[in-house]
C-alpha cells in the first residue's frame, strides 16, 4: 500500500513540475519595450566616449507550431559622441527614417524550449538590420536542464558558440525565477570573427597564456513567471564588456560596453502578420557579416554613383599630387580604394579604358587596383596583361603588391593559376617568378580561412616538379618547391621528400642546392605539422654520409619545431659523437644563443639547450668563427606582451673567409602573435675562387698529363667543383616574394652590357636629355597597412578594431647642364673634364603619410567609435646650382631659395570619439577624447603657448622667397639670407678666393715683447750668460736625479719603467718652468700662457737630448739589419708568444726617426724632433704670410644687408719643410673663433701635428705624435696624443669612451690594469708579432690595455712578403690581393718524417723508398695543381715535384743546396727569381730553401729546403684539395681521407694509400712497389663461423718478383667472408674496398724493396 501512495505522489509531482523554458502561447502576442546600446571608450569617466542607442517595442506572436513572428513597433535610432556621462544620446532622425521599412517588416524564428532555430527574412531586409534582430533573439536563446540548477554548457548564440554557465534559483514566495547565465568570450568552441590583413601573422598561445590582449564576457539576468507551459520573461538584462589593448589590457585598455534592456509590457489578443513577400531562410542565430566587410571605419562614404565619384577622386589627386603630395592625399587614396570595392567590374573596365592613354591617371589606377583586395584585382590585371595594354614593368609591380593584398579565395587561386601557366607569362622569368611565388602565397591565406584546406590547390605544383625532374629542368624544380614552401600545405610533404636523400630514388641525381630548398620548403609546413616535419629533419641531420650544409640547414628547421627536451638531450649526445666540426659547431651556437631566448614560444626550447649546452661546452666553447655558427638576439617584454628577436646563421662548410650561406631573419611579437617580418638569405658559392683564381685557356695536354698520373692511385675520385654561382632571396612575413640565382652566363651578361657599345650609346643619350633639360613629377601611392577584426557584439552590432596606414611619396626633379666648349658628336669622356660645366637642379621630395587606429563599431550606415589619427607630411625642397671648372680647379655649390614653401614638416595626433550616419554626413559629430576644459588645466599650458610662438615666429615671419632650410637660421640671425654658397677653388688662384686673411700681427708682438724682456733680464740680473750655458747641463742633472728618484717611487708603486721616465720629463719641465718665473711675472698673460707651452716643450726636449744620440744611433744599426731578422717570421712569433705580461706593458719602442730638416747641424745633434717642430712652427705661425694656400673651401651665406656670414677653410702646404697647415675660421669681423692644424712630416720616419682651436686658436690644444720604430727586434708604431687642457664636454665624452673600451676589453679577454700613466696623454703602440699577427698596448692616464697576438686580415709587407712583394712592381691591387690570400692561406709543413696537416693534424710519414706520394693537389675537375713527394732511395733525401699550369718544377737536394728544374732544364741559383710568362707563377730563392709562389692556380706557396719543405694554399682552395696534407676544411675528426674518400684511423695506412705504384721492376729509380688488398693470415672465428678475411684497405706490397728490404706494420680494417666461400682474387678483390670493416688487425706494409733481374 505504501509503494502504491509513494508512485502516486511521484506521479502527482511531476504532472505539476514547473517548465522553466520560456514559451508564447499561441492567439498571443507578446509585447516588450527594448532598449539597447553599445559604447566604445576609456572606461574611465569624464572623457569622451562613442556609441549607439536602439530603443523599440518588440511584438511576438506565433505563426505556427514551434514558429513565431517578431516585429518591431517605433524603432529608434540614436548617436552618441560626447563627454560621458554628461552628454546625451542625440536622435538619428533621418537614418530612423532611411531604415523604417526594414526595421517595421517583421521576421520569423524556430523557437523550442528556449533555443532558437533557422530565422526567415524578406530579401529586402539587410544584413546590418537582421543582425539587430539576431541581437533581440540573442536574449531568448537559453538551454535549461531540468535537473540541475548550476552547470556550464558551449552554447550557441549571436557571438558563436561559446561557454555558458547557467545558475537558477526560484523565488517561491514571490512566484519568480532568478536565471542568470554568463557566457565567456575568450573559451568558444566556434567564435564569430572576421580578420582580414593578418593571414601572415601566426598565434602565440605561450604569449596568450601570460597576458591578454583580447577579453570579453556577456551576463544575462532574466526574471520569470513559472507557469505549466512555460516561463514568462517579466525582465531581462544584458551586459556584454568587451576590452581591447595592444600590449596587455592589465596594463589599462579601451572597451567596448553594449547593454540590452526587455522588460515585459502586456499580452495583446492581436496577432502579428507578417508582410506579403517571400520569406527566405537568413541562417540562424549567429551573426552574418555583410557590407562592413567592404566599409573602411576611416570615413563614411555616401555612395550614389560609385562611377562618377572615382572619377572626381581620381582628379583631385591626379591635380594635387604632381610638384609635391598633398596633405590630405592618403585619406583620398583610401576613398578611391573603397569606391573601387564597392564598384562593378565594369565600371572599372570603363574606367580604365577612359584613362589607360593618359600616363598620370594610368599611374594612379594601376597602384589603387591591387588594394582592391579582392579576386576582381587580379581578374582585372590578368586580362589587362594579357591584352597587351600593361607593360612588364607595371604587370610586375602591380602583381607583386596584388598577390600580397587580395583576399584569398577559390576565384583568386584559379586566376593566379590560369596566370603562371599562359605562355606569355613563361616568356618572361620576372612575371613568371612573381606569379609562381603568388600563387603559393594565395594557397596559404586561403589555408589561413579553412582550415580543411584542400590538396588540389598544391596537386598542379607537384605535376609540374615531376615533370621538371623528369626533364633535369633545375630552374624550373626550383621554382616549384618555393612555391611549395610558400603554400605550406601538408599534402605537399611526401613529393618534398622525394627530392631528399634517403627519402626518394630521384634524390641522388639532384644537386645540393635543390635538396637545400627541399628542406627550407618545409618550414611553413612545419607551422602546421611540426611533428612530422620534425621526424623528418631528424632523420636527415642523424645521416653523417649527407652534405654538412644539408644536414645545418635540416637542424634550422629542427629547431623552429619546438624541440623537446628529450631530443634536444638526443642532439646533445649525437654532438658528442660527431665528426664534422662544421655541423657541431652549428648546431652548439644555436642551442648556446637560445639559452638566452627570453621569447615565450621557445622558453621550453630554452631550457632544454640549456642543460644541452652545459654538456657541449668543454668541447665545443673554443671552436674559431671560421667554423658554422647560428646567433639569436631577442627582447621581450611580459607586460607590454612585445618584443623583437632576430636571428643570423652562417653556413660554412670548409672554414675559408667567406661562407658558403648567410641567412637573416626578423620576427616581431605583439598583442599575442608573432610574424617573421623579413629574412634574407644569401649564397656565396664559388664566388671568392670566381674572383681570385687565375682564368686561363685549358690546355687539354696538360689535363690529360696529371689525369694519368691521379689513375695511378688507387680508386681516386674528383670531388665536385664549385661552379661561380650566388644566389638570393628575400621573405616578407615568411613568404618568399623574390629570388634570384647569378651564374657566370649572367655575369657575362652584365659584362658586355656595361663595357659593350650600348652603354657608350646609353650614355651619350643620357647627356643630350641633360643637356636639354630634364623634368621628372612621379608620385607613389601605398595602402601600408590594412589589419582588421571584426567581431558581433550582444546588440547584434559589429565592433571592428582595426589599424590602417596609407602614405603617398611624390618627387618632382627639374635638371639642366650646360657645357663650355660644347661637346663634340663624338667625344671621349676625358673631354667632359676640360669643359666648364655648369648644373642646375631643382628637388621637391614630399610624402604624406596618415595612420589611423579604431575602436567601435563600422556599419555602411553608421559608425560610432574612437578613432586616433595621426598625420605626418613632410617636404624637403632645393634648388641647387653647381659649376665645375676642372681646368681652373673650381668647384662652386648654391643652394637657392625656394617659393611657395609654408613649412618643412609637421606632424599631428589626435584621438576623438566620432558618431555619423550615411543619412546625415554633415551632422556627423567628432568630440576629442579629452574635454577641452580639462586641457585647459593641465601644466602643458604655458609650455604649449611657448611652442605656438616659436612656430609662428619661425614660420609666420618668413618671406616667401627664403630657402625653407634657411629659415631656422634667419630667426636667430635676423636679417634675409638670400642664398648659400659653397666653393672649393684649388691651385693658384685659391688665394683669390680667401676673405680673411689670418695674419702674425698680434703674435710677432708678443715676440718683440719678449725680446726686449730678454735683453732687460741681462742688464737685471749678472751672470745670466753662465746661468743660460749651463741651463742645459743643470737641466740634465735634475732630470737624472728626477728620474731616479721617480723610479725607486715607481718600484714601490708597481709603476712600469716608461711611466716613471715620462714622469721625469715632466719632473724636468716644471724645474724649467720654476726658473723661468722670475721673467714671467712682467710679462702679458698671452705671453706667459705661450712661454709656458714653449718651455715646456722646450724643457722635455732637452730632458731628452743626452740620450738621443745614443738612441738614433742604436736605431740606425738596427734598422741596416731589419730585414735579415723579420725574414724569419717563426722566431718572431716565438718570442711574441714568449713574452711576459709586464714586458708587453712596457713595450719599450725604439724610434727610426732621425731629423731631416736642415736648421743646423747643432740643433740636429742636441735638440729633439719636437724641438725642430716648435722651431719650424714659431718661425711661422700662419703660413698664409709666406705662401699662398693650396685649397680654400667657403661656405657662406649671402645676406641681404651684404654682410658676410660663414665659414673659411684655407689649406696651406710648404713643400720646403713638409709642413701643412689648415685654418677653419669664421667670416664675422668680430669673431675670432677658429680651428688650426697643423702637419709636418719630420722624416719618412716621424710625423708631427698640433691642433689647436678657440680664440685666436689659443684655448685649446692638442699634439699629435705618429711614429715608426723597434720593439725589441721588430718592426712597431707608436701613436701619442697630449694636450694641456681640453673642452669639459670632451672630456665627459671621453671618459664615456674609455669606459665602453673597457667595458668591451673585459668581455673579450684582453688585459686591462688600472695603473697611474702619464697625466693628458695616450700612447697606442703597435708592434709586429709576425706577419700575420700584432702586440698592442694602449696607455691612458688612469689604465693599460694590451693585447698579444691580433691577428691581423692580411700578410704584412714585411720580410718574406716584403720580397715576395717585389714581383708585382707597382701594382698596389695585385699586392693587396696577394696579402690577402698569403693570410687566410692554409699551411702544410713536413720536418724530417714527421708531417702536420692544413688542419693541424701530426703525424709521421713512414716513406716508401722512390715512389712518389702525393702530398698536395687540387681534387676538382681542373687539376690545377699538384705537388709530389719522393724520397730518394741513395742520399735518404726528399724531392719534390709541381705540376702546375703547363710546366713541371722540380725542387731536389744536390750538393747540400736547394735546386731547381724548370721542364727538365736546371736554373742556376743566379738566374732566380725565375718568373713564368704565361702565368702569375715565380720561384726565387729564400734562406736556404726554394720557394714557388702561384696564388692564382690555387698554390699560395711550396717551400723546399734540405730537412723541411711546406706548402700552403689558398683560401678558396679550402676543402678542394687532397693527398698526405688533408682537405685544409677544419674537420681534423675526418683528415685520415684515402683517395677513395674512405674514412682510415690509421696514419700509416692513410699515407701508403697516397703512393703513386710502380708499373716496372727494371728501371732501379722507379718506384718497386704497388697498392693491393691482403688476405688475413690467421683464421678467424666470426659470429661463431670460421672466416677468412681480405683488407678493405690496399696495403704497399712489392712488385712481383721483388723482395722487402724494409718494412713496418700498418692496422687495417679487414672484411670477412665465409671460409668456404670461394673468391676469384682478381674479380672479388676489386671491389673488396667498398666493403664493411669487420675487424682491424694489423699486416705488413713494405718500405723498400729489391728486385732480381728475372722480375717481370
Amino acid at each position: 500500500m505504501r509503494v502504491l501512495v509513494l508512485a502516486l505522489t511521484v506521479a502527482l509531482a511531476a504532472g505539476y513540475q514547473v517548465n522553466y523554458a520560456p514559451d508564447f502561447a499561441t492567439g498571443r502576442t507578446y509585447v516588450y519595450k527594448y532598449e539597447a546600446l553599445v559604447m566604445g571608450g576609456l572606461p574611465e569617466e569624464g572623457l569622451a566616449r562613442a556609441g549607439v542607442k536602439v530603443k523599440s517595442k518588440v511584438l511576438i506572436s506565433a505563426a505556427a507550431a514551434d514558429t513565431f513572428v517578431l516585429k518591431l513597433v517605433d524603432p529608434e535610432i540614436f548617436e552618441y559622441s560626447g563627454i560621458w556621462p554628461k552628454d546625451a544620446f542625440i536622435p538619428a532622425t533621418k537614418l530612423t527614417s532611411a531604415l523604417a521599412a526594414q526595421l517595421l517588416t517583421p521576421i520569423k524564428f524556430q523557437y523550442a524550449n528556449g533555443v532558437v532555430g533557422k530565422v526567415f527574412a524578406p530579401a529586402g531586409i539587410s544584413a546590418t538590420v537582421l543582425n539587430v534582430y539576431r541581437g533581440i533573439l540573442n536574449i531568448f536563446q537559453m538551454n535549461i536542464k531540468k535537473t540541475q540548477n548550476v552547470y556550464e554548457l558551449q552554447e550557441a548564440g549571436a557571438q558563436g558558440v561559446c561557454k555558458t554557465h547557467y545558475v537558477i534559483s526560484e523565488d517561491a514566495k514571490a512566484d519568480r525565477i532568478h536565471l542568470t547565465k554568463t557566457k565567456d568570450l575568450n573559451h568558444c568552441q566556434e567564435r564569430i570573427m572576421k580578420d582580414i590583413g593578418l593571414a601572415y601573422t601566426e598565434k602565440c598561445a605561450e604569449c596568450e597564456a601570460r597576458g591578454k590582449t583580447l577579453k570579453g564576457a556577456a551576463a544575462f539576468n532574466y526574471i520569470m513567471k513559472p507557469a505549466a507551459t512555460g516561463a514568462l520573461i517579466l525582465e531581462a538584462a544584458v551586459t556584454e564588456l568587451i576590452q581591447f589593448s595592444p600590449f596587455n589590457i592589465l596594463n589599462g585598455a579601451a572597451q567596448m560596453e553594449a547593454k540590452q534592456i526587455l522588460t515585459f509590457v502586456d499580452i495583446e489578443k492581436n496577432l502579428v502578420e507578417p508582410i506579403r513577400a517571400e520569406y527566405l531562410h537568413r541562417g540562424s542565430l549567429q551573426y552574418e557579416f555583410g557590407s562592413e566587410l567592404l566599409q573602411t571605419p576611416i570615413q563614411l562614404l555616401r555612395i550614389s554613383n560609385a562611377e562618377a565619384q572615382i572619377v572626381e577622386i581620381l582628379n583631385h589627386l591626379v591635380t594635387n599630387n604632381l610638384a609635391k603630395v598633398h596633405e590630405d592625399a592618403p585619406l583620398k587614396f583610401i576613398e578611391l580604394v573603397q569606391l573601387l570595392r564597392v564598384a562593378r567590374f565594369e565600371s572599372i573596365e570603363a574606367l580604365w579604358a577612359q584613362y589607360k592613354a593618359r600616363p598620370d591617371y594610368r599611374h594612379w589606377i594601376l597602384n589603387a587596383v591591387p588594394a582592391i583586395g579582392t579576386h576582381a584585382a587580379l581578374r582585372f590585371l590578368k586580362e589587362k596583361f594579357l591584352a597587351g595594354e600593361l607593360k612588364v614593368a607595371e604587370a610586375a609591380q602591380a602583381l607583386l603588391a596584388s598577390v600580397q593584398m587580395v583576399t584569398a579565395d577559390l576565384e583568386a587561386i584559379k586566376l593566379a593559376e590560369g596566370l603562371a601557366m599562359n605562355h606569355k607569362v613563361k616568356e618572361n622569368p620576372i612575371l613568371r617568378e612573381i606569379v609562381m611565388l603568388g600563387y603559393g602565397t594565395l594557397v596559404a591565406k586561403y589555408c589561413v580561412e579553412n582550415p580543411t584546406c584542400p590538396a588540389e590547390l598544391v596537386r598542379p605544383i607537384h605535376e609540374l616538379a615531376v615533370q621538371a625532374v623528369a626533364r633535369d629542368d633545375i630552374e624550373e624544380l626550383t621554382v616549384a618547391l618555393k612555391v611549395l614552401g610558400n603554400a605550406g600545405h601538408p599534402a605537399s610533404l611526401k613529393p618534398i621528400l622525394k627530392l631528399l636523400p634517403g627519402f626518394g630514388s630521384a634524390a641522388a641525381n639532384l644537386p645540393l642546392r635543390v635538396h637545400i630548398d627541399a628542406v627550407l620548403a618545409l618550414r611553413n609546413i612545419a607551422k602546421k605539422e611540426p611533428k612530422m616535419v620534425q621526424e623528418m629533419a631528424v632523420q636527415l641531420f642523424m645521416d653523417k654520409a649527407l652534405h654538412p650544409e644539408l644536414r645545418m640547414v635540416a637542424a634550422i628547421v629542427m629547431f623552429e619545431t619546438k624541440l623537446p627536451m628529450g631530443l634536444v638531450t638526443t642532439l646533445a649526445d649525437a654532438l658528442l659523437k660527431e665528426t664534422n666540426l662544421q655541423v657541431a659547431s652549428f648546431v652548439f651556437s644555436y642551442m648556446k644563443a637560445m639559452t638566452k631566448n627570453t621569447a615565450p614560444d621557445f622558453s621550453s626550447v630554452a631550457a632544454a639547450c640549456n642543460v644541452a649546452v652545459k654538456i657541449l661546452s668543454p668541447k665545443f666553447d673554443r671552436l674559431s668563427f671560421r667554423f658554422s655558427r647560428a646567433l639569436y638576439f631577442d627582447a621581450y617584454k611580459n607586460p607590454w606582451m612585445m618584443g623583437a628577436a632576430a636571428s643570423a646563421f652562417y653556413v660554412n662548410d670548409a672554414a675559408t673567409v667567406f661562407p658558403r650561406a648567410v641567412v637573416a631573419k626578423a620576427r616581431t611579437y605583439l598583442a599575442g602573435a608573432y610574424a617573421d617580418v623579413l629574412e634574407i638569405g644569401v649564397r656565396t658559392e664559388g664566388i671568392q675562387e670566381a674572383v681570385l683564381k687565375t682564368r686561363t685557356a685549358e690546355s687539354a695536354e696538360r689535363i690529360i698529363k696529371m689525369k694519368q698520373v691521379m689513375k695511378a692511385l688507387s680508386e681516386w675520385r674528383s670531388h665536385p667543383s664549385s661552379q661561380p654561382l650566388a644566389s638570393v632571396y628575400v621573405k616578407f612575413f615568411g613568404q618568399e616574394i623574390a629570388f634570384a640565382n647569378i651564374d657566370k652566363a649572367v655575369v657575362d651578361q652584365i659584362i658586355e652590357l656595361t663595357t659593350g657599345p650600348a652603354i657608350h650609346t646609353v650614355g651619350r643619350k643620357a647627356l643630350d636629355a641633360l643637356l636639354s633639360g630634364i623634368a621628372v613629377h612621379h608620385a607613389k601611392p601605398l595602402l601600408v597597412a590594412e589589419v582588421r577584426r571584426i567581431l558581433p557584439t550582444a546588440v547584434g552590432l559589429p565592433m571592428e578594431l582595426s589599424f590602417y596606414t596609407a602614405a603617398v611619396a611624390a618627387a618632382s626633379v627639374e635638371l639642366q647642364a650646360t657645357m663650355t666648349p660644347p661637346l663634340p658628336e663624338k667625344f671621349h669622356a676625358a673631354q667632359i673634364l676640360k669643359s666648364d660645366i655648369n648644373l642646375r637642379a631643382a628637388i621637391a621630395p614630399s610624402v604624406s603619410m596618415h595612420t589611423y587606429a579604431v575602436m567601435g563599431v563600422n556599419t555602411d550606415l553608421i559608425q560610432a567609435a574612437l578613432l586616433t589619427k595621426a598625420r605626418v607630411h613632410t617636404i624637403v625642397p632645393a634648388r641647387v646650382e653647381a659649376r665645375i671648372d676642372m681646368i681652373k680647379g673650381n668647384f662652386k655649390l648654391q643652394l637657392l631659395p625656394v617659393q611657395g614653401v609654408d613649412k618643412i614638416a609637421s606632424a599631428v595626433v589626435e584621438t576623438f570619439a566620432v558618431a555619423r550616419n550615411v543619412e546625415d554626413l554633415a551632422a556627423a559629430k567628432i568630440t576629442p577624447i579629452i574635454p577641452a576644459e580639462v586641457v585647459s588645466q593641465l601644466s602643458r599650458e604655458t609650455f604649449t603657448s611657448r611652442i605656438s610662438r616659436m612656430t609662428s615666429s619661425l614660420f609666420g615671419s618668413m618671406l616667401e622667397n627664403t630657402p625653407c632650410w634657411l629659415r631656422l637660421l634667419q630667426a636667430i640671425a635676423g636679417p634675409v639670407i638670400e642664398k648659400i654658397e659653397i666653393e672649393i677653388q684649388v691651385g693658384d688662384k685659391a688665394a683669390e678666393k680667401i676673405i680673411k686673411v689670418i695674419n702674425m700681427s698680434e703674435e710677432e708682438e708678443i715676440i718683440e715683447d719678449k725680446n726686449v724682456l730678454m735683453r732687460l733680464k741681462k742688464i737685471l740680473v749678472p751672470g745670466l750668460k753662465n746661468i743660460t750655458s749651463s741651463s742645459s747641463s743643470s737641466s740634465r742633472s735634475v732630470s737624472s736625479r728626477s728620474s731616479s728618484s721617480r723610479s725607486s717611487r715607481s718600484s714601490r708603486s708597481k709603476i712600469s719603467s716608461s711611466s716613471s721616465s715620462s714622469h721625469a720629463s715632466s719632473s724636468s719641465s716644471s724645474s724649467a718652468k720654476r726658473k723661468s718665473k722670475m721673467v714671467d711675472i712682467i710679462a702679458s698673460p698671452a705671453s706667459k700662457a705661450s712661454k709656458r707651452l714653449r718651455s715646456r716643450s722646450s724643457s722635455a726636449s732637452s730632458s731628452r737630448s743626452s740620450s738621443s744620440r745614443i738612441r738614433s744611433s742604436s736605431a740606425s744599426s738596427s734598422r741596416s739589419s731589419v730585414r735579415s731578422r723579420s725574414r724569419s717570421s717563426s722566431s718572431s712569433s716565438s718570442r711574441s708568444s714568449s713574452m711576459s705580461k709586464q714586458e708587453l706593458y712596457d713595450m719599450k719602442f725604439t724610434k727610426n726617426h732621425i731629423h731631416q730638416h736642415a736648421v743646423s747641424t747643432a740643433r740636429v745633434t742636441s735638440r729633439s724632433s719636437a724641438h725642430s717642430f716648435e722651431t719650424i712652427y714659431n718661425k711661422a705661425k700662419y703660413l698664409a704670410n709666406t705662401i699662398t694656400p693650396a685649397v680654400t673651401i667657403l661656405i657662406r651665406a649671402v645676406r641681404a644687408d651684404h654682410k658676410v656670414q660663414g665659414y673659411q677653410i684655407a689649406a696651406y702646404f710648404d713643400k720646403a719643410t713638409a709642413r701643412l697647415q689648415v685654418i677653419f675660421a669664421n667670416l664675422a669681423e668680430d669673431d675670432h673663433w677658429r680651428i688650426c692644424a697643423d702637419g709636418m712630416m719630420l722624416s719618412n720616419h716621424k710625423l708631427m701635428a698640433k691642433v689647436a682651436w678657440g680664440i685666436e686658436c689659443k684655448q685649446y690644444e692638442t699634439e699629435i705624435t705618429a711614429e715608426t720604430g723597434l720593439v725589441g727586434q721588430e718592426p712597431a708604431f707608436r701613436l701619442k696624443l697630449t694636450w694641456d687642457k681640453l673642452p669639459n664636454r670632451m672630456k665627459r665624452y671621453a671618459k664615456m669612451l674609455s669606459e665602453y673600451i673597457s667595458r668591451i676589453a673585459l668581455e673579450n679577454r684582453v688585459n686591462l690594469a688600472k695603473v697611474t700613466n702619464v697625466r693628458n696623454q695616450i700612447k697606442l703602440t703597435v708592434a709586429v708579432a709576425s706577419e700575420k699577427t700584432l702586440n698592442i698596448v694602449l696607455k691612458t692616464p688612469k689604465r693599460t690595455i694590451s693585447k698579444r697576438d691580433v691577428a691581423i686580415p692580411v700578410s704584412l709587407p714585411f720580410g718574406e712578403t716584403a720580397a715576395e712583394l717585389e714581383v708585382f712592381q707597382d701594382n698596389l691591387a695585385d699586392k693587396i690581393t696577394y696579402m690577402f690570400t698569403k693570410a687566410h692561406a692554409a699551411k702544410c709543413a713536413m720536418i724530417k718524417d714527421t708531417l702536420i696537416t692544413f688542419n693541424k693534424r701530426k703525424y709521421k710519414n713512414e716513406m716508401p723508398h722512390s715512389c712518389y706520394q702525393v702530398l698536395a693537389q687540387d681534387c676538382t675537375p681542373e687539376l690545377k695543381f699538384i705537388v709530389l713527394l719522393k724520397r730518394d732511395h741513395t742520399q735518404e733525401q726528399n724531392q719534390l715535384n709541381v705540376k702546375i699550369a703547363d710546366i713541371d718544377i722540380d725542387m731536389y737536394p744536390k750538393d747540400s743546396v736547394a735546386m731547381v728544374k724548370v721542364n727538365g732544364v736546371e736554373i742556376p741559383i743566379s738566374n732566380l727569381p725565375y718568373q713564368h710568362p704565361t702565368g702569375k707563377i715565380q720561384i726565387r730563392q729564400r734562406g736556404e730553401g726554394i720557394a714557388l709562389h702561384a696564388p692564382s692556380q690555387g698554390l699560395q706557396e711550396v717551400y723546399f729546403e734540405l730537412n723541411a719543405l711546406k706548402v700552403k694554399v689558398v683560401d678558396w682552395m679550402r676543402g678542394k684539395t687532397c693527398g698526405l696534407c688533408g682537405k685544409a676544411d677544419g674537420e681534423v675528426r675526418q683528415e685520415y681521407r684515402t683517395p677513395n674518400e674512405r674514412l682510415t684511423k690509421n696514419a700509416v695506412s692513410y699515407a701508403h694509400s697516397w703512393v703513386l705504384p710502380g708499373k716496372s721492376c727494371r728501371d732501379a729509380s722507379e718506384c718497386h712497389m704497388k697498392l693491393e688488398s691482403v688476405k688475413l693470415e690467421k683464421q678467424i672465428v666470426l659470429h661463431g663461423q670460421e672466416s677468412k678475411c681480405y683488407s678493405v684497405e690496399p696495403v704497399l706490397r712489392c712488385l712481383p718478383g721483388c723482395l722487402p728490404v724494409r718494412t713496418t706494420t700498418v692496422t687495417i680494417g679487414f672484411h670477412c667472408l665465409p671460409a668456404d666461400t670461394n673468391l676469384n682474387r682478381s674479380e672479388g678483390l676489386s671491389s673488396i674496398s667498398e666493403k664493411s670493416v669487420d675487424l682491424r688487425e694489423t699486416a705488413e706494409a713494405h718500405l723498400a724493396c729489391r728486385c732480381n733481374a728475372q722480375c717481370a
